[in-house]
């Protein structure tokens, strides 16, 4: 996993591993977490290397949305492969998190202001 730090103090692209299973995710979610509780609440989770991801990797994307909202932050997903897509859209996961392909348009996204949410 990689932190990739952006213009925005707040916000980063993490390089997501290959695998994210249940074996991995604790390390995962406690770095993720890490670095929302240091401030960076805006995250791209980049998600191209992902080739094997199981319902508690989906957890960690989860938490870390979660603990990103509280801190009035965001996290998008980047490019993830079909396989990765079709786990993500058969949980319905793809209505609850913002998937882009282009890098660019996902740091724009992610570093422009954030729309409030409305409860």
């Amino acid at each position: 996993m990689q932190f990739t730090p952006l213009k925005e103090s707040n916000a980063c692209i993490i390089t997501l591993p290959k695998a994210m299973l249940m074996t991995e995710t604790p390390t995962l979610r406690a770095a993720i977490l890490k670095q929302v509780q240091s401030g960076v609440t805006r995250l791209i989770m980049d998600l191209h290397q992902v080739e094997f991801i199981d319902s508690s990797g989906l957890s960690v994307l989860i938490s870390a949305l979660k603990q990103a909202q509280e801190e009035d932050g965001e996290v998008v997903l980047l490019s993830p492969s079909d396989g990765v897509r079709a786990l993500i859209e058969l949980t319905r996961l793809h209505q609850v998190f913002h998937i882009y392909e282009d890098q660019a348009e996902a740091i724009n996204y992610i570093c422009g202001p954030l729309p409030k949410a409305s409860n």
